[in-house]
């Protein structure tokens, strides 16, 4: 290691070219100092992982909503080829790491801290490696941001920090104007190097991105936030930006967990504190990590989707510890095997750091998109967590947290699940660094019980929203009724208004014509009256039907309407075997046959007294 690197990661030395100035590195509070163990990984240059023999691409690798397959069982694709599209809203595109063909599509283990396995996509490689056709855009300044946003978004890049967020999402959505672009160079978890020796060797490619992310943010300069114990990618970074003749404020800030969160590599370098629940675009700063500048030039220079990425394997159990370009979709027990890891040895797979990583729970899962270290710890080197005891009241914590909480009082709250004091006591700034944790005498799980809180909340919160959707579909069903009901009487008011103007209109037309008026018009000539006469009769008929009848016609009559009644005993008694609903509506309707065959049977036996 060269005296001048050592100088400019010490920020000693103020570059000699104009474009180039040397940053002040302000303070936050809190952080932890713990031991980096980087150099485990950062001494090698980056090595390729071979093709495994499966790819394995979970449709949910990404924040936001899960990928829609495009691709069927049996398909032939290229290497690039699109297979799964982004569904609107916030979500990524998935394209084929290698060409071959589609061996199933179905849910397969998953990294996640649940351990549910997630829907993906399988391609079996034919070991050809073959790109689909490809559109360098070597003059992409030509180009109008819509067009390179549209790039970006069909690449499906998301960021390579950890997050996932999508890259398109962070230029599109913009609400303030955008003055500057830091780069986030920090990298601060222990073991992880990956952005480190990424600097080294593609610095030129890393600004390049950060051109394309300058002209798209239009932001007027940029940052660099690194941290002091990377002299090597300090050194890389400001000969390239020399070569770019790329005007750039370098800021050296020290080490400190954990100085890579967005927010505190924001305060860490400009000195501006983004507002709780705020965002860095509040404070007119867009934030970009070192591996998503250099696929941003990837994809829209050489139009090559992120179908790989650096990842750092390291840990006393893990063979040949260094970083891989590693494609997506491999296999996590396929790429420890290649490096010769000694799982017997290693207490459990981590991905991600120490601080804020989780053990996988198959180590068949997948390597993913923002899969930036696999850590395989010794027991001794990493012990399991020890059984926790209360808390001491010791304040440490407190002094740990970067982002000045009181955690003690959010593990009060959490334990008890109050949330609304959790929330009072900024529950959702905290960044789960695990920082209170790591200081924690009485080894507490604060983090866990943190996110614990977040999830419960969430939930709340989601329920909260589904309950107001119903009462919000109700009253709108019940308003709805109103109006049906309302149109429909204005409607029979409208009808009953004409009918009574047509009435009126005709018995002044008859009047005209000399007529004597309703009271003397016979009744076949007024159809309300005409009708009551025939119902009259009808019911006349009805009430004195052996004035006109014969002994045998009444018998006959009877005859039927005794045949009827039997019929529908038959019926009950078909339907009481069935177990029908009918039956009680089968018998009151027998009993009214019943009464009529009675009443005929009198009649019968009246009319042959009478002979």
């Amino acid at each position: 290691m060269n005296s001048s690197a050592d100088n400019i990661a010490t920020g000693n030395v103020i570059a000699s070219d104009k474009m180039i100035t040397m940053g002040k590195a302000w303070s936050i509070p809190g952080g932890i100092h713990p031991d980096d163990k980087k150099s485990l990984s950062n001494q090698q240059p980056i090595k390729t992982a071979p093709l495994p023999s499966e790819l394995w691409l979970p449709l949910s690798m990404h924040i936001g909503a899960q990928a829609i397959p495009i691709v069927s069982v049996g398909e032939q694709v290229l290497k690039g080829q699109l297979i799964a599209k982004a569904q609107a809203g916030i979500s990524a595109n998935i394209h084929a790491p290698t060409s071959g063909h589609i061996s199933a599509i179905a849910e397969h283990a998953f990294a996640h801290e649940s351990g549910f396995a997630v829907e993906a996509i399988c391609i079996t490689p034919d070991q050809k490696d073959q790109w689909r056709a490809q559109q360098p855009w070597p003059n992409w300044q030509e180009k109008p941001a819509a067009e390179l946003l549209q790039r970006i978004h069909s690449g499906g890049l998301v960021g390579l920090g950890g997050a996932g967020f999508p890259t398109d999402i962070k230029y599109s959505n913009k609400h303030a104007k955008i003055d500057t672009l830091l780069i986030n160079a920090a990298e601060c978890e222990p073991y992880i190097t990956s952005d480190d020796v990424l600097m080294r060797f593609y610095a030129s490619e890393i600004l390049l991105g950060a051109q394309i992310s300058q002209q798209l943010s239009g932001a007027n300069k940029i940052i660099i936030g690194i941290e002091n114990n990377k002299p090597e990618a300090v050194a890389a970074l400001k000969e390239a930006a020399q070569q770019l003749n790329m005007a750039i404020t370098l800021t050296v800030v020290p080490t400190k967990y954990p100085s890579g969160g967005e927010k505190q590599l924001i305060q860490l370098t400009t000195g501006i504190e983004v507002p709780s629940a705020g965002l860095p675009s509040d404070v007119g700063i867009l934030c970009q990590n070192v591996g998503t500048l250099r696929q941003i030039y990837r994809t829209v220079v050489h139009d090559e989707p992120l179908i790989s990425r650096i990842t750092t394997v390291t840990g006393m159990a893990s063979g040949q510890p260094g970083n891989y370009e590693v494609r997506i979709g491999t296999p996590i027990e396929s790429l420890l095997s290649y490096v010769e890891a000694d799982l017997k040895l290693a207490d459990r797979i981590i991905m991600g750091g120490p601080m804020m990583g989780f053990a996988v729970p198959d180590s068949a899962a997948p390597v993913m998109k923002t899969t930036n270290c696999l850590l395989l710890p010794s027991k001794k080197e990493l012990p399991p967590a020890m059984a926790d005891n209360p808390c001491i009241r010791c304040g440490l914590c407190e002094q740990a947290c970067p982002v000045n909480l009181l955690p003690q009082q959010m593990l009060w709250a959490a334990k008890n699940r109050q949330l609304e004091n959790a929330a009072l006591h900024s529950l959702p700034d905290c960044i789960e660094c695990g920082a209170c944790s790591y200081v924690c005498p009485s080894h507490i799980p604060l983090v866990q019980y943190f996110r614990y809180a977040k999830g419960e909340t969430r939930q709340e919160q989601l329920d909260h929203l589904k309950s107001e959707q119903a009462r919000i579909r109700f009253e709108n069903r019940q308003a709805r009724q109103e109006r049906e009901a309302l149109e429909k009487e204005n409607r029979r008011k409208a009808r009953a208004e004409a009918a009574a103007k047509a009435l009126a209109a005709k018995k002044k037309a008859q009047e005209e014509a000399g007529e004597t008026g309703a009271e003397n018009k016979p009744a076949e000539d007024d159809p309300i009256k005409a009708a009551l006469a025939r119902a009259a009769a009808k019911k006349a008929a009805q009430k004195a039907p052996a004035a006109d009848k014969s002994v045998e016609e009444l018998q006959a009559d009877f005859d039927k309407a005794n045949a009827r009644y039997q019929k529908a005993l038959e019926r009950i008694k078909a339907a009481e075997e069935e177990g029908s609903e009918m039956v009680n509506a089968l018998k009151k309707a027998a009993t009214k046959l019943q009464e009529k065959a009675n009443s005929l049977e009198l009649l019968v036996k009246q009319a042959k007294d009478k002979q």
